[in-house]
């Protein structure tokens, strides 16, 4: 036979009475709660009707009143058992020791506040924290749920909001702040994981596109393995933010086989594949990136000219380049004699040259270079392949002529 203490928890673990209702009849049961104090809830309850009625539509309309009834014992319902854990002895002496009013609006405050928690932990969606007229219809849906559901939306809503806070705490000891992080309207998780590969480097601010490319080009000459990246949280963190770092953290360790494969170009991984895209932050300066980018052609083509800008030079480099060959700005006898030849058995690709200076060459000067060497090619290149019993002879001519040519 079972005993008598186990029949009543089964009950209670069916009972589905509201918790306020519950509280009641227990104070009611131990004494907690006299007939003076339950005269006065009772003088209490038509007021909050009425108040909660009016609040949310109208309280001459008797379902919103039957509906204003369902709100006040719900939202004392919430805070009770939220306050006591579900403890009817403390949720008894709360009604006990306050009015019926005030736990109705402890259970408002506690959904107002939940409403106005960030539900994304995008810098873009974060809105300011002050609850307004516009949010009255969440609060009227929020009104009719139970502790349950409050509990598993506070959770979402809190860890977006440790993430957002986390992100803000990472990146002001790197430089940036909150300003800057909505500005940018990335996820927090991105900026703590760059904020992660930012510290591995031994850097000290938050990157722009330029230097978080030079920052994982770093990374793969240094190791060769994940497990030799000192991925480390801050010795001065706060101790609010660790797990979610140490969530981060982890996903970071996940990523890094990619990150540290040579064969992946950078740019192609970060903003091009999509488990990477806005995976990892770096600062929006276009300016920045043009000058980088202006500056890396610059030196590209600096390189290959030799710093020679006449038009035997360049054409003998564009020349070099459309077969395929080492970029040279000067050829010996014998190469050009190896080249003609090479031309005249596969030939050589006009486009290649073409690509070169429209990706490489100074702004200004592209279009005078294509027309260089679109005039060159024009003429050249029927002399350069033709199968003429002299055609090799031209055709060194004509490079002695046009290009640079050691004597």
């Amino acid at each position: 036979m079972d005993h008598p203490d186990q029949g009543a928890q089964a009950v209670a673990l069916f009972d589905e009475r509201p918790f306020f209702e519950k509280a009641l009849q227990h104070g009611v049961r131990h004494g907690m709660l006299v007939p003076d104090k339950l005269a006065a809830m009772c003088q209490e309850a038509p007021k909050g009707m009425v108040q909660i009625a009016r609040y949310f539509g109208t309280e001459y309309l008797r379902p919103d009143l039957e509906l204003a009834r369902t709100r006040l014992v719900n939202l004392v319902s919430l805070y009770l058992e939220h306050s006591s854990g579900g403890d009817l002895d403390l949720a008894a002496q709360s009604l006990r020791d306050h009015s019926l009013l005030s736990r109705s609006k402890g259970g408002s405050d506690m959904l107002k506040a939940l409403i106005v928690m960030p539900q994304s932990s995008h810098f873009g969606m974060q809105e300011q924290r002050t609850f307004e007229d516009k949010h009255i219809p969440l609060l009227a849906k929020w009104s009719l749920r139970g502790l349950p559901e409050y509990q598993a939306e506070h959770a979402a809503r809190s860890h977006a909001t440790t993430l957002v806070e986390a992100a803000t705490w990472m990146a002001a000891q790197l430089g940036l702040d909150a300003d800057d992080l909505e500005d940018a309207g990335k996820d927090a998780e991105a900026v703590l994981r760059t904020a992660l590969l930012v510290r591995a480097c031994r850097r000290s601010a938050m990157p722009g596109w330029p230097a978080f490319e030079k920052m994982v080009l770093g990374l793969r000459r240094k190791y060769q393995e994940p497990a030799q990246v000192p991925l480390v949280l801050p010795r001065d963190l706060p101790a609010a933010f660790v797990d979610v770092l140490q969530s981060v953290q982890a996903s970071v360790v996940q990523d890094l086989p990619r990150i540290l494969d040579g064969k992946l170009a950078v740019r192609k991984l970060f903003d091009q594949t999509p488990a990477f895209l806005g995976r990892y932050f770096w600062s929006e300066d276009a300016l920045a990136e043009v000058e980088h980018f202006e500056r890396s052609n610059s030196a590209l083509w600096d390189k290959a000219t030799e710093g020679h800008g006449d038009d035997s030079s360049l054409l003998t480099l564009f020349l070099r380049i459309a077969t395929g060959g080492r970029h040279a700005t000067l050829l010996s006898g014998k190469t050009a004699a190896s080249l003609v030849r090479k031309i005249q058995k596969s030939g050589l690709d006009a486009e290649l040259p073409r690509q070169f200076i429209q990706q490489h060459a100074p702004v200004a000067l592209r279009s005078d270079y294509l027309q260089l060497w679109n005039a060159f090619i024009a003429e050249a290149e029927p002399v350069l392949r033709s199968d003429q019993v002299h055609a090799g002879a031209d055709a060194l001519a004509l490079l002695r002529r046009e290009c640079n040519i050691a004597a």
